[in-house]
């Protein structure tokens, strides 16, 4: 807290001193000791008038307004009235004989209440002079008193009496305490029905030990509340906010109570605030802080968080003590008065008055000091002493101004030091001014007067030094007014935002808003315009195109709007109320064209204005008159982002982006390392068509085909052009279509849609672009709406597409109209144009339409003329149209359909044609079985079972044999189909055995088999056949004894078989009785054979 100023009188000194603020506007401070005069200061310490008086004065206040000081004096029954905005006293004699104790003003009028040792009241109205004496109020000196909001007056006494009176002085009310009252205030206690807010109950303090509230609408039930004797006795208290008391006590302690009838008598908030005593407090409501003094500090809280202290002056030269402490009534100066008689004032709250050019900014740093500084460019502070408390304070790159009503001071702003330049006077109150260079523009009263600050240069004429906005003749009042380097700008009641170009001395561009244009605010160079209109709508307004924005999601509550200083983010700006700042970012340059966008919202601290935004940085002014740096939500990336969570980074992703920052996106995606992130930078890179950043991303995540297709468009210069690729790229469509149409290849829309297969679309544009397209995109959408299913617009269609000029393309459309006359039921039409047309695919595909309609006759019909005689015989089949498959049979392949006639044929009786059928159906069993059943063919079937080998086809035969009683012809087809065993059977049943041994011989024939000849052979005394079967299944023994059992005949064929089998068996034992049969041991003839 800066000191304003110390009173040390030497008058004053050595006892405590009385002084009040003036009311409202706080500029006087009355001041009294015991040297029976009153002082009158001004706010910054100044005397303005003494006031003599015959003793020490009693008790003195301020009209409400704060026009007039009432002081009263021991033994004396003058009221001596001091006039502030004549700085003359007059004096009102009382008419009272006995001395006066007690003064007060009315809250709402001008009634001056003046009480008496004796307890007799005067009431003065200062404004008719008349006076109302009311003697026998009480019966002892009237020590305190208050008035009400309704002009109640309460007042308490030494006969320990209340008494409450109406403004004539009539009792309505009155009760007695049980001890001296003091301190009597008015208030509105705090009650669950919220019907009256008039001010009904009386609180006093009672023997300086309880606090007692009268409620003058339960005059019977007042209250009395006591507190704890540790806490001594009440010094002061303060009602405040919603029906709360706080407390002080003289041993140092201050209590929060509430007056809530469920919460009377419990503390809401205790704290001892001082070691020994305290002496006052106060509070302030447009501060919304309370202060404490006591020993030798003040101790400052915010009422809103009791708990934390907001500041804390310690008077440490003050070893007596404090005495008393107030506060004016906007809380800007805070006064306490010593035990020794000094009085030092502080400063609370400054006007928070402030202004930027580029990055520097002036701001008032004490009522009567502003400073200079520039903390980006690393300038040290100028700190300036002005003449006047200012109302506004305007820098610029060399200038400072300051000013209050019609004048303003200017000072030049050297390296290290300042110098005052010059005072001037307007002609009207001044509202505010701006500065540039050269120039100064002040606005006062609907009007903006433009001149130079250090007057004419050499080159300058004369006329160029000053001018008067709006010219005589332009009816508008100016509302508001920005100064740039070349331009002055200002919008009016009427709408219109003029741009003058300083330079050539001339409007240059003007703009017309429906309503009036309330607030502006532009861009450093002046490029760029945020304006606010009369319904507290924002706009961006870009003087070059002539285009206005709304900005979106503007609160009415915006207060004004700062503008990015950081050179690279051009269209970052920043609007900010009461309570929070929002960020903006104007997109110039974007597929979708220009347009703002709300990046986010930052919470402003309580009183603090922003002056200057600088790289996300905000500096605000404080009411404590020195700055604070916030740092917006909306760059939170502008941080350490190492250690930052995956979910912290998207969301610092997205930020980057909003504000078009795409070298911190790119350090942010390689923090991610997530391929979602790097296609969302990518996609930023083409909305706001950055072409060489998009094409760098998309490298680094291998997007080969959109690296190419960036490159190939890279070198358009049509804007619209450019933009509409790039929302095709982006699958905007309906976008990508409006900006080719836009653009000098309109065409490309078509293109784009013929290629998405949107083929409304497509043809809507070739009717105004390419009308010669139509048919084939007519084509096109033909072929879709068939693949869909809707047949008769598909028609539609291919009918459209007929050229009559492209034979290609209208076969194709005729091929579809035939296709689609069939599914429409329209199958005459459909037929005759497949018949026309020369494509056999079609016959092919509408016979296929005509079969799943089961159009039989039709479809083979087709099939027939497309040469598909396949297909066709099959259709002829399904409508047993026997004719036609005959005539077909020729030139039909599938086996399948051969083998349908000849079953067909079969059933008709006409063997010779179905066994042509079956043969060409290779259906070889079928040929057989009719050779054998019904053409009586059999040297047909058996040449057939032999050349295919085929088993049922044997089986057949053998059974065609054996109905003959051809046994040996049967035995052969048997053994040929695998029958061994019934081959067998018949052999040996018909004594055909040799034969079926002869015919298995030449077979592969298994062990079992041979054996089973053998045994027969055995049994009918064969032996020759028995060994040689014995032979071929492996039994030599038994093969051995057979052969020489066997009959000699003339070839000897037996011995030679016994000689084999021995050969085979290489057993020696058998080889032995070979020998010793040859030799004729055994029968004892020896054998010969040659």
């Amino acid at each position: 807290m800066k000191r304003v100023f110390t009173l040390l009188e030497k008058a004053l000194l050595g006892s405590p001193v009385q002084f009040t603020w003036q009311k409202t506007s706080g500029n006087f401070l009355a001041v009294t000791g015991t040297d029976h005069t009153v002082k009158i200061f001004d706010r910054h310490g100044q005397k303005r008038n003494e006031i003599n008086l015959p003793s020490n004065c009693v008790a003195m206040d301020w009209d409400k307004d704060g026009d007039t000081l009432a002081i009263i004096a021991d033994k004396s029954s003058t009221v001596y009235l001091w006039d502030a905005n004549t700085n003359k006293t007059s004096q009102v004699d009382s008419g009272m004989r006995d001395p006066m104790s007690f003064l007060l003003w009315s809250k709402v009028g001008a009634l001056l209440a003046v009480g008496t040792t004796k307890g007799n009241l005067l009431i003065y109205n200062r404004q008719t002079s008349r006076k109302i004496p009311v003697l026998g109020k009480h019966t002892k000196r009237i020590t305190c008193g208050c008035w009400s909001t309704e002009n109640l007056l309460a007042l308490g006494s030494e006969d320990k009496m209340i008494t409450i009176s109406n403004q004539e002085g009539d009792t309505i009310r009155q009760t007695s305490v049980r001890s001296d009252p003091s301190d009597m205030q008015f208030s509105v206690m705090k009650t669950d029905e919220r019907i009256s807010a008039r001010e009904s109950t009386v609180s006093v303090v009672v023997g300086k030990k309880t606090l007692f509230l009268f409620n003058l609408n339960d005059p019977d039930n007042p209250i009395d509340l006591e507190f704890q004797q540790r806490y001594g006795n009440i010094v002061t208290y303060r009602w405040y906010g919603d029906g709360y008391i706080m407390i002080g006590f003289s041993r140092g302690c201050f209590v929060v109570i509430s007056t809530h009838i469920r919460e009377i008598g419990q503390e809401i908030f205790q704290a001892r605030n001082h070691k020994d005593n305290l002496t006052s407090i106060a509070i302030s409501q447009s501060l919304n802080k309370a202060a404490s003094c006591g020993d030798n500090c003040i101790k400052i809280h915010d009422l809103s968080e009791l708990k934390e202290m907001y500041a804390i002056i310690n008077l440490d030269d003050e070893n007596k003590g404090l005495d008393h402490l107030a506060w004016t009534d906007d809380g800007q100066l805070l006064a306490v008065s010593t035990q020794r008689g000094s009085l030092h004032v502080f400063l609370t709250k400054l006007p928070i008055l402030g202004d930027a050019c580029g990055t520097r900014i002036a701001y008032l740093t004490s009522l009567l000091e502003v400073t200079v500084a520039n903390h980006v460019e690393g300038e040290l502070p100028i700190t300036v002493s002005v003449e006047v408390e200012p109302n506004f304070v305007a820098v610029g790159l060399y200038h400072l101004a300051v000013g209050m009503n019609n004048r303003a001071w200017f000072y030049v702003l050297g390296e290290n030091s300042v110098k005052k330049l010059k005072d001037m006077e307007y002609l009207g109150t001044v509202t505010s001014i701006c500065l540039n260079s050269d120039y100064a523009a002040a606005l006062f009263e609907g009007k903006v007067q433009l001149h130079m600050i250090e007057g004419e240069s050499l080159d300058a004429l004369e006329e160029r030094e000053t001018r008067l906005f709006p010219a005589v003749d332009d009816k508008c009042r100016i509302l508001c007014h920005a100064l740039t380097g070349d331009f002055l700008i200002y919008g009016t009641d009427t709408g219109v935002i003029h741009y003058f170009y300083i330079e050539d001395w001339q409007y240059v561009n003007e703009y017309r808003h429906p309503v009036s244009v309330r607030k502006i605010f532009p861009d450093p160079n002046g490029t760029r315009l945020v304006f606010i209109d009369d319904k507290s709508d924002g706009f961006v307004y870009y003087p070059v195109n002539d285009g206005v924005h709304e900005i979106p999601n503007f609160p009415p509550t915006i207060k004004g709007i700062l503008w990015e200083n950081w050179p690279i983010d051009k269209g970052v700006f920043a609007a900010y109320d009461d309570d929070k700042i929002y960020t903006y970012v104007f997109h110039k340059d974007t597929i979708q064209g220009s347009k703002v966008i709300l990046a986010g919202g930052t919470k402003v601290p309580f009183s603090h204005k922003p002056l200057l935004l600088y790289n996300g940085e905000l500096t605000c002014q404080t009411q404590s008159g020195k700055t604070n740096n916030i740092y917006l939500s909306t760059h939170s990336f502008l941080g350490i982002l190492k250690d930052t969570g995956f979910n912290e980074l998207k969301q610092i992703l997205t930020q980057t982006l909003m504000l078009k920052r795409f070298s911190e996106a790119w350090e942010v995606c390689k923090l991610l390392n997530d391929e979602s992130g790097w296609n969302e930078l990518a996609r930023a890179c083409l909305h706001h068509m950055e072409l060489e950043f998009a094409v760098r991303v998309y490298r680094t995540i291998g997007n080969v085909g959109m690296v190419m297709s960036l490159e190939q468009i890279k070198g358009i210069e049509d804007h619209n052009l450019l933009a509409g690729h790039l929302a095709m790229f982006t699958n905007d469509f309906n976008l990508a279509q409006d900006l080719y149409l836009a653009s000098t290849c309109p065409v490309a829309a078509l293109e784009m849609r013929r290629d998405l297969q949107h083929w409304d679309s497509a043809l809507q544009l070739a009717k105004r672009l390419a009308p010669d397209q139509i048919p084939f995109i007519s084509k096109e959408y033909a072929m879709q709406l068939e693949f869909t299913g809707d047949y008769v617009n598909a028609l539609a269609h291919y009918e459209k597409g007929i050229t009559r000029d492209n034979k290609e393309h209208d076969e194709a459309c005729l091929a579809g109209v035939a296709q689609m006359s069939i599914r429409m039921g329209d199958i005459r039409r459909g037929v005759n144009q497949a018949i026309k047309h020369p494509s056999r695919l079609l016959k092919r595909d509408c016979g296929a339409i005509l079969e799943s309609m089961k159009q039989f006759s039709e479809a083979a019909q087709l099939y027939e003329k497309g040469q598909y005689h396949d297909k066709a015989a099959s259709v002829y089949i399904r409508c047993k149209n026997w004719a036609k498959v005959g005539e077909l049979l020729p030139c039909v392949s599938s086996p399948k359909i051969h083998l349908q006639y000849a079953k067909a044929k079969e059933a008709d009786g006409r063997y010779k044609e179905a066994v042509v059928a079956y043969e060409n159906a290779k259906q070889w069993d079928n040929v057989i079985r009719l050779y054998l059943d019904h053409l009586n063919n059999p040297e047909k079937a058996v040449s057939i079972v032999r050349e295919t080998q085929s088993l049922d086809g044997a089986k057949m035969v053998a059974r065609f044999f054996l109905q003959l009683g051809d046994y040996g012809s049967a035995i052969q087809f048997l053994v040929m189909s695998k029958c061994n065993n019934e081959a067998f059977t018949l052999a040996q049943q018909h004594n055909k055995m040799e034969i079926y041994a002869d015919i298995i011989g030449s077979e592969n024939t298994t062990n079992e088999d041979y054996q089973s000849i053998a045994l027969y052979f055995e049994g009918e005394k064969k032996h020759f056949q028995a060994g040689k079967f014995f032979l071929l299944c492996g039994q030599y023994a038994r093969a051995l004894k057979h052969f020489l059992k066997s009959p000699s005949t003339e070839d000897n064929m037996a011995i030679e078989m016994a000689i084999e089998t021995v050969g085979q068996a290489k057993d020696e034992a058998l080889t032995n009785q070979l020998i010793d049969y040859l030799m004729g041991e055994s029968d004892g003839m020896p054998k010969t054979f040659g």
